[in-house]
């Protein structure tokens, strides 16, 4: 009898481990990509400016701004962080005024003003994750920030996000999660 009590408390021992081990593995924390962005934004024949360009950095965030003077000529201004951050903040004051562009709704395929573009882009790095993710809970923010950037980053990331939220995950046995599949096995009948 002993020897049955000492194998069970072996066997609850072992499956508590590779629960244990199961659990701090998914726990792992995924090594998340940069914050920080370096933009290129140009500006558009109506005015307004769309982020064509847009890669992580691990660098401080900073843009290129392309824009056009009357003559049609373009030029290219570097902006740092600090002053991206300054036109973000801008921006934001007016969000909470309700009356930035980035909250109205509308249309927004021609682009957007350049601090609204930024803000767009990349609140969450210049302001902080907190006032980037409220400005996505935002129907309207979300919408417009989603257009405003027409760079293959962006279009690839929020790809990547999609399929990856319809795929189902493999079980330990190899079945998956989302499939509703049951078998039936009667023991001693």
């Amino acid at each position: 009898m002993k020897h049955i009590s000492s194998i069970a408390s072996g066997f609850a021992l072992g499956t508590a481990g590779i629960l244990m081990m199961g659990v701090l593995s998914g726990c792992e924390s995924k090594k998340e990509e940069p914050q920080n962005r370096f933009l290129v934004i140009e500006q558009q024949t109506n005015g307004k400016y769309v982020v064509i360009e847009e890669t992580p950095t691990e660098g401080p965030s900073r843009a290129i701004i392309r824009e056009k003077d009357a003559q049609g000529n373009v030029t290219e201004r570097f902006m740092s962080e600090a002053e991206m951050k300054a036109l973000a903040e801008q921006e934001y004051q007016k969000v909470q005024s309700g009356t930035s562009e980035t909250v109205q709704s509308g249309d927004s395929s021609a682009g957007m003003g350049l601090a609204g573009t930024i803000l767009a882009v990349a609140a969450g790095s210049l302001l902080g994750n907190m006032i980037g993710n409220a400005l996505m809970n935002n129907k309207n923010f979300a919408q417009r920030s989603n257009t405003v950037n027409k760079s293959a980053y962006s279009r690839s990331a929020a790809a990547s996000k999609a399929s990856s939220g319809s795929s189902s995950k493999k079980s330990f046995f190899g079945s998956s999660s989302g499939s509703s599949t049951s078998k039936s096995t009667n023991y001693g009948s």
